[in-house]
């Protein structure tokens, strides 16, 4: 009798040649790949951290009302979104643990299909087949047929998207929400880079704000079957404290709670605290922004000359490109110059032949590999 889930193997094994290869560079590897922030944890929330230190007693699954309050009005400050109740909102830790859960959590099993994004991070279909349900690629549900579409239970929107950059704008995310709807599915919009955007939707430079599917003119003024999934990692450099959250259908929320106490799957008290403090603060994420701004304005002309043509990429910690041929061979042709990035086949089938590139090293690194490509 065998055991264990059978899922396919972590993706990121496959590149361990190319780092070992990348390694061998005689100025060190330049690591543009897995997208881990590398810049301090600010120290407003490290304070605020140490400061809930003494914690004896177990917190609450669904989180203080001091920290849903903070996400509330973090919301109605920076999403356009305003009067969440916080009783809508939970913690959870990490984002990568809802997305990975959240089909169970729901109910969903054998009979019924979760939809997301052609290009996309793997864990949405992980998450499905957890809980024994059918993975789906499709940017729209006009692209399913009818019997597939009675089936759709979840449509996962990821704007903006991991690994391309895309933003959906209003118009795009209401006419989701609308076919999501009228099939009777919940849609969980993963946001967690809403606070970088660059180009168009760089609203420090005169752009527009990233919508989210909870904005009024998304939701026409209802959060019915709608959830917004967001982490701190990236803006404030928290992936090491689990920091995210979800808010969205006050009828959905209460059972979510009620599940995640029963699994055990609570925010510790001091990061609780360490989120509220982080969400009361602007200015660290404002400084943290610019610092990828100018990471992205030099590394994008560097990758254009090595031959990458970079596409979409108006948002996030990414930039997606292609050099018109097969993606390991460009992730080889890096790995020579000591530089290490994602290969596009981990996101989908329509990933193939492109290469994801992240802004997250220190400058002296990502000067390097402007040096290399140049």
């Amino acid at each position: 009798m065998g055991f264990g889930l059978q899922l396919p193997d972590y993706p990121w094994n496959a590149m361990e040649p190319y780092r070992e290869k990348a390694s061998r560079h005689p100025d060190g590897m330049v690591n543009l790949s897995i997208g881990t922030p590398v810049d301090p944890t600010p120290q407003v929330i490290q304070d605020a951290l140490k400061a809930a230190a003494d914690s004896p007693g177990y917190p609450t699954a669904h989180g203080t009302l001091k920290l849903r309050e903070a996400i509330s009005d973090w919301y109605a400050r920076r999403r356009n979104v305003p009067g969440l109740d916080p009783a809508a909102v939970m913690p959870t830790v990490g984002s990568k643990e809802l997305v990975a859960w959240l089909p169970l959590l729901l109910g969903l099993g054998k009979d019924d299909v979760v939809v997301r994004p052609t290009v996309a991070y793997p864990t949405y279909d992980i998450g499905a087949i957890l809980a024994g349900a059918t993975p789906i690629a499709a940017d729209s549900l006009d692209e399913l047929d009818a019997s597939v579409r009675g089936r759709v239970k979840l449509v996962w929107i990821n704007s903006p998207a991991n690994p391309t950059g895309i933003v959906r704008d209003t118009a795009s995310l209401r006419a989701f929400v609308e076919q999501a709807r009228a099939a009777g599915a919940v849609v969980a919009s993963d946001e967690c880079y809403a606070e970088l955007g660059w180009e168009a939707w760089d609203q420090d430079r005169g752009g527009q704000p990233v919508p989210s599917v909870l904005d009024p003119e998304v939701s026409q003024g209802s959060h019915e079957g709608l959830l917004s999934v967001y982490s701190l990692s990236k803006q404030s450099n928290l992936a090491g404290y689990r920091a995210a959250f979800v808010a969205g259908d006050p009828a959905l929320m209460p059972n979510l709670v009620n599940s995640r106490k029963h699994a055990g799957m609570i925010v510790p008290l001091p990061v609780q605290e360490a989120m509220r403090a982080a969400l009361s603060d602007a200015g660290h994420v404002q400084a943290q922004k610019d610092l990828y701004r100018s990471r992205r304005e030099r590394l994008l002309p560097a990758l254009q000359n090595f031959g990458l043509q970079v596409q979409h990429s108006e948002a996030g910690l990414y930039l997606w490109g292609t050099a018109g041929e097969d993606t390991w061979t460009t992730v080889d042709r890096l790995a020579q110059l000591g530089i290490v990035v994602g290969p596009g086949v981990f996101y989908g089938e329509r990933g193939n032949g492109f290469i994801r590139v992240a802004l997250t090293e220190v400058d002296e690194r990502i000067d390097a590999a402007v040096k290399r490509l140049s």
